[in-house]
């Protein structure tokens, strides 16, 4: 009978461990995330409403820092698009600290950003801190809301 038992105990302690293996060779790569959080700011700053509508899906929030109203998808195709009209270019992006924690299929990506823009000869610079949530769905990643603050 104890035997048994110890038995027992060694199999679920296997499948545990087994289960365990299992759930982290799952794990998403973590380079392909932030490859895709890339994508998705270089995006908007190009004006690239293809690329955008990939991988910002209906549904999308997003909360900026200074601004009253929150944005949907919609709101972000159009205001990258005028960007980019208006004759606006990316000049540098930077993520200088990173965390990302992972929840299943979700992500949150916690950063500080600094980027450098110029529209019309006239270079200007911001930086600030983002909370961006991602969603791996179908094998890919989409950013479906964020939430930036500028640093004062």
């Amino acid at each position: 009978m104890k035997l048994n038992k110890i038995s027992v105990i060694v199999a679920i302690l296997s499948l545990a461990a087994l289960s365990a293996v299992k759930l982290s060779a799952q794990q998403p790569n973590e380079a392909e995330l932030l490859r895709v959080r890339e994508m998705v700011w270089r995006a908007w700053f190009a004006g690239d409403t293809k690329t955008l509508a990939e991988l910002v899906p209906p549904g999308t929030i997003v909360i900026s820092g200074g601004e009253k109203q929150w944005k949907r998808r919609a709101d972000v195709l159009r205001s990258a698009a005028e960007f980019h009209a208006k004759g606006g270019t990316l000049v540098r992006l930077e993520f200088p600290r990173t965390e990302v924690q992972h929840f299943g299929d979700v992500a949150i990506v916690w950063s500080s950003y600094a980027l450098q823009t110029e529209m019309n000869g006239r270079q200007s610079s911001s930086s600030g801190r983002v909370t961006e949530i991602f969603l791996r769905q179908h094998g890919r990643w989409t950013n479906p809301g964020w939430h930036t603050d500028d640093e004062k």
